[in-house]
């Protein structure tokens, strides 16, 4: 996707976010116009299936991560695409950024996919056994990579969960990020959030900020 050198905000200072912001939007759209409940679904042929998955497909890797479930997953994932990313891509220039965000989503895709399973249901309508393949989408895995390299850079910026109007440092807020995904991967409650790919997008994100970091510590504050 092409960038104008004359746009302004985001387009201009983050051309890559701005981008991929763009690119999750079209593919959001594109999943709403085609899964029209028959027999193909965009949907799934974007997530990621278990690799013993007949529906498995090797681009799935890439692709779960441009869709998402709802309009609430989208609206947030985006939102904190932009809240970070803009950040980290200021500072590291577009193309370390954009290596990060697909590393990053590329592991929790492919972490998530291990505990992904099949199973049989019963269709309400026609009283048929039929067999679901498990699947993950979205772009949470990749922003939860984002969101523990900015804490890493910037430990001590005060960051605000929503309906909490209390400010939390970024360095206190990743630590309540992971025991929140630790509680719904492994608490009573299951939620249908791949807790796995959030933890492991998480996990890369440190990985990758600390060895690029290791020798220069100017970002600190």
């Amino acid at each position: 996707m092409a960038y104008s050198s004359n746009g302004t905000g985001i387009q201009r200072t983050a051309p890559v976010v701005f981008n991929l912001i763009i690119i999750n939007v079209l593919v959001f759209v594109a999943q709403m116009v085609f899964d029209s409940g028959n027999q193909f679904s965009l949907t799934e042929k974007l997530a990621i299936h278990n690799y013993k998955s007949p529906d498995f497909q090797a681009y799935q890797v890439i692709t779960n991560m441009f869709a998402h479930g709802g309009f609430s997953h989208i609206a947030f994932n985006m939102f904190a695409l932009y809240t970070f990313g803009t950040w980290l891509e200021r500072v590291w220039g577009g193309k370390r950024f954009l290596i990060f965000y697909l590393i990053c989503g590329v592991v929790a895709g492919l972490t998530q996919m291990m505990f992904l399973k099949d199973f049989m249901m019963t269709d309400p309508m026609t009283g048929e056994t039929v067999l679901y393949s498990g699947s993950a989408l979205g772009a949470s895995g990749a922003i939860m990579g984002l969101f523990g390299a900015f804490a890493y850079l910037f430990p001590n910026t005060e960051l605000y969960l929503f309906f909490v109007p209390i400010p939390i440092k970024a360095k206190y807020m990743v630590v309540l990020m992971v025991l929140i995904d630790l509680f719904g991967q492994f608490g009573p409650v299951k939620t249908g959030i791949g807790h796995y790919a959030h933890l492991s997008g998480l996990l890369m994100g440190f990985i990758l900020v600390i060895f690029w970091n290791r020798t220069d510590k100017k970002t600190f504050y």
